[in-house]
């Protein structure tokens, strides 16, 4: 079923053999992209057959790397609606502006999708033991496959990530390990322990398949806006593996001939409290230098330091793109702003693309008639925080105090 060529360096372009377990490159240790036989695909899938299939990510198969469909693991994930938000859109002056929900996802974040896609190839290769570093999203991703696969799943996270994160992760069964530090002071427990522990190393970019994952979102934006891309895509970053493989599957639609040149515009949007694409992509650099002291509530955008930089970059820089920082007021401000207006509870990170819109839109970066596709990345609900309520007595409700 797959038609996978080969894997190959996204940096130095090194080949490395399809159907065998990979992290990095193994010339200069950066991350591997998987290439298809993109001619073989186009001859044995059209658009049109696409309608025929179930709405999920799995409908791209032959755009897919697992070889053998029982090596599937899956819970019903992708194809998430792609939904208008005329009342946001009116009050920002902008009519055609979308939200693509990926808090509607098995998992409640668009994590799913890679970690789906990463268990379902580790089952393939012969892996029973997996481990991650995580802020908190993937983390419970991974436990949701790795359950559904039987494999053993190790998870560490910062130890001030959201507690539904927490309880997700040991309700599913996963070995949790709080750490007093990063995604990154993670990162390093989890590659120090490949040796000992004889797991396998699922972390962002480090192995070439959660990419796949992710990238069926650009798969289904094309297949959703019917082939004709939106103008502008605003998009959450930590790792930045949604944005890269995005931009790997809008490349790969055109070489099948199901889209043309013209791309979306990618906007990368990091908090003002760890903004390293940033200040990178202003600077004009091609690597992102790690970003000291990283604070942001936006767990998911904590990230200091990414193996993709230099991915996430060329993909910004070709497509005519920017990189925006908002504060953590602004965020979740806009994550009540886009709940009231539309009843979408976005997580921090989804709801900071709202905030980066308004920035855009005042510089005139955004025009009015153009088409705008934000990514709410997560559910809301894995942030639980403290509303304040106005309380009421059950005896003599006074209604003309309630404010009608």
């Amino acid at each position: 079923m797959a038609f996978v060529k080969r894997l190959v360096c996204g940096k130095c372009g090194k080949a490395h053999a399809a159907g065998k377990l990979w992290g990095l490159c193994t010339a200069c240790e950066r991350p591997l992209l998987v290439e298809y036989d993109l001619p073989a695909v186009g001859a044995a899938l059209t658009r049109e057959r696409l309608r025929e299939r179930a709405p999920t990510m799995w409908r791209y198969r032959e755009l897919l790397p697992v070889v053998d469909d029982a090596n599937v693991v899956t819970a019903g994930e992708g194809f998430t609606p792609v939904l208008p938000v005329p009342r946001l859109g009116a009050a920002l002056g902008l009519p055609h502006l979308w939200v693509k929900d990926e808090g509607l996802m098995p998992s409640l974040s668009f994590k799913s999708r890679g970690l789906s896609m990463a268990v379902s190839m580790a089952k393939e290769l012969g892996v029973t033991r997996l481990a991650i570093p995580s802020a908190g999203n993937a983390a419970g991703a991974m436990a949701t496959y790795g359950a559904r696969a039987g494999m053993e799943v190790y998870v560490f996270m910062p130890e001030d990530v959201p507690q539904a994160n927490i309880v997700e992760c040991d309700v599913l069964g996963a070995h949790v390990f709080l750490v007093n530090g990063l995604i990154t002071d993670c990162g390093k427990v989890v590659k120090d322990g490949v040796g000992p522990m004889g797991w396998f190393d699922v972390s962002t970019l480090k192995e070439p398949y959660r990419l796949e994952g992710k990238k069926t979102m650009g798969l289904e934006v094309a297949e959703q806006f019917g082939w004709e891309l939106p103008d502008v895509i605003v998009y959450p970053t930590g790792g930045g593996t949604g944005l890269i493989g995005m931009w790997k599957a809008f490349n790969e639609l055109e070489a099948l001939g199901w889209i043309g040149s013209r791309r979306p515009r990618l906007v990368t949007v990091q908090s003002t409290g760890c903004a390293p694409m940033v200040r990178a992509f202003h600077a004009g650099t091609e690597h992102a230098e790690p970003w000291e002291n990283a604070q942001t509530t936006a767990s998911g955008l904590r990230v200091p330091a990414a193996v993709g930089d230099f991915l996430i970059l060329r993909a910004l820089r070709e497509t005519g793109g920017t990189a925006v920082a908002v504060d953590d007021a602004e965020m979740w401000a806009d994550q009540k702003a886009l709940a009231a207006a539309e009843g979408i509870v976005a997580a921090p990170e989804g709801a900071a693309t709202v905030s980066a819109l308004r920035r855009l839109l005042a510089e005139g970066w955004v025009r009015p008639d153009e088409r705008v596709l934000l990514f709410n990345t997560g559910h809301g609900m894995k942030y639980p925080y403290t509303p304040h309520p106005r309380h009421l007595k059950k005896e003599a409700v006074d209604y003309a105090a309630l404010g009608g």
